[in-house]
């Protein structure tokens, strides 16, 4: 038998507060004084009545109306309840019978005495209250790292650029461009379904699996990757093949730090990189050039190792798992934005391509930033909104100042990245447009991704690619439909309060 709901052990006084006794034949106006020892022996008690605690009125005297005490003893319990069977239910389960709700205050049942009450107290709803540690109000400081980390890799190109050099490749491009970039495309789409695979284990409290995944996933991302590059490769561009295998060991190593969250031993590895810098102006020796580039891969998989190895333990690769088909829409999403990336960068210069490609990769860490306000604001407008109109305008309101934010960053970056590169050509107004389509299909993308809706945002995505790699004069509007077809996505689906559920 459980207890009332009003006991305090270890605690000697009443469950309820002192009830007003009905009145005794006797003297009008007075009530007879209950037995000195509280026993049951007073045959005028109702039953199930208690005797009446410290807090009875002094003297015996009864209230004007019992039934005021009782709302101003139970205020608060009957000012939160929102039915009165909620009241009704805590006074039948603390003993209250129905023959004593009629002796005492003339009701009939505790549903009328209920009803009574929920009718006589005012409604105090408390606030919900706000998630604990809400994780969408991260720092902008780590977003801010992580797209260093993003954009600092572009300098190996610069280092290599050299031992690169070549005859006129295939397509138009370069020599070298294709196996670089078969190599590339290769890395994002194995490691964006690697990473997923592996924040679904994280989400699911198992550290160790998550690293087991990524102990056995990047290894062969990265020989797969090597494998395209080689495949590729054209007769006399087996250097270039030779810089696309580190790019794909690199890509693997990076996936490992940035998913367990170690993005300054990333930024650690990569510092050798930043002896890039004085390349733009002076020419360097070979033997310098492939010192540094080998430091920094040696560096990343180095403190990738060391992170992983808790997945190397007997038993961490966890029970059951997520099917790994739920991650193969995360590969097609960075295989679309991946090759959307590559269009933006083939500009009329080679330096104004690679600036946009720049102010890009540097403009994901603002981007993730601006996805975790937007989601931490929509659940505070959840909790604190009380209709489904009031939830749409501000959701709009809030998604509208996030993108127009984005790409805000976006334009401020491709001006300083043009003002910073030495002979860079001012960018122009077409140029501008695509690249901030382009941003907006990546940032949109990026928040139905976040929501779940990835499949919708890869198909997107990939269609937009492909009609740039189909037709490059159509790029803008390409870039342009994807954007206009993502943004109604997103205002359907985000619009709707079932989506934020947490």
């Amino acid at each position: 038998m459980s207890g009332s709901l009003w006991l305090r052990p270890p605690s000697t006084e009443t469950s309820l507060p002192a009830i007003p006794r009905p009145r005794r034949e006797g003297r009008a106006g007075h009530a007879t004084t209950p037995p000195a020892d509280g026993s049951a022996g007073d045959a005028s008690m109702a039953p199930g009545a208690r005797p009446a605690g410290p807090t009875a009125p002094a003297g015996g005297e009864l209230a004007d109306d019992p039934l005021d005490e009782l709302a101003e003893r139970l205020g608060g319990l009957v000012a939160v309840a929102v039915h009165p069977d909620e009241i009704a239910a805590v006074l039948e389960s603390d003993g209250m019978t129905d023959d004593h709700i009629r002796l005492t205050y003339g009701r009939a049942d505790s549903f009328e005495l209920a009803e009574d009450l929920y009718a006589r107290v005012e409604r105090r709803h408390p606030a919900p209250e706000a998630p604990p540690g809400s994780a969408w109000h991260t720092g902008l400081a780590g977003c801010l790292l992580r797209g260093l980390v993003f954009a600092l890799p572009g300098l190996a190109y610069v280092l290599a650029a050299p031992l690169l050099a070549g005859e006129q490749g295939r397509l138009g491009l370069p020599g070298g461009t294709v196996p670089l970039l078969a190599g590339a495309v290769t890395g994002w789409v194995w490691n964006q379904s690697l990473a997923h695979r592996a924040y679904t284990w994280l989400g699911l409290g198992d550290r160790h699996a998550a690293a087991r995944s990524l102990l056995l996933g990047a290894p062969a991302g990265a020989l797969a990757g090597t494998v395209v590059a080689l495949a590729a490769a054209a007769p006399g561009e087996t250097p270039a093949a030779l810089f696309a295998a580190g790019q794909s060991v690199y890509l693997a190593a990076a996936t490992v730090l940035l998913v367990l969250g170690r993005e300054r031993a990333l930024l650690c590895a990569l510092a050798p990189l930043a002896g890039a810098v004085p390349a733009f102006r002076w020419d360097l020796p070979d033997l310098l050039r492939a010192g540094l580039l080998l430091t920094a891969l040696t560096a990343s998989v180095a403190f990738a190792g060391l992170v992983l190895r808790p997945g190397a333990r007997r038993g961490a690769a966890g029970r059951g798992g997520p099917p790994r088909a739920t991650s193969l829409p995360y590969g097609l999403f960075g295989l679309g934005s991946g090759l959307l990336v590559l269009h933006a960068g083939i500009g009329d210069t080679l330096v104004s391509g690679a600036g946009a490609v720049i102010a890009l990769t540097l403009s994901m860490g603002p981007a993730e930033w601006l996805l975790h306000r937007f989601r931490g604001e929509s659940l505070t407008r959840l909790r604190t909104l009380a209709t489904a109109r009031e939830f749409r305008r501000a959701v709009t309101g809030t998604l509208v100042l996030c993108l127009g934010g984005y790409l805000g960053v976006l334009v401020a970056l491709t001006v300083a990245v043009t003002l910073a590169w030495p002979g860079a050509p001012w960018p122009t107004t077409p140029r501008v447009v695509t690249l901030l389509l382009i941003g907006s299909v990546l940032w949109l993308g990026l928040l139905l991704q976040a929501f779940g809706a990835v499949l919708s945002a890869a198909a997107v995505c990939l269609l937009a690619a492909a009609a740039q790699t189909l037709e490059p004069a159509a790029g803008p509007v390409a870039a342009g439909g994807a954007a206009a077809v993502l943004a109604v996505l997103t205002g359907v689906l985000l619009v709707r309060p079932t989506a934020h559920r947490v």
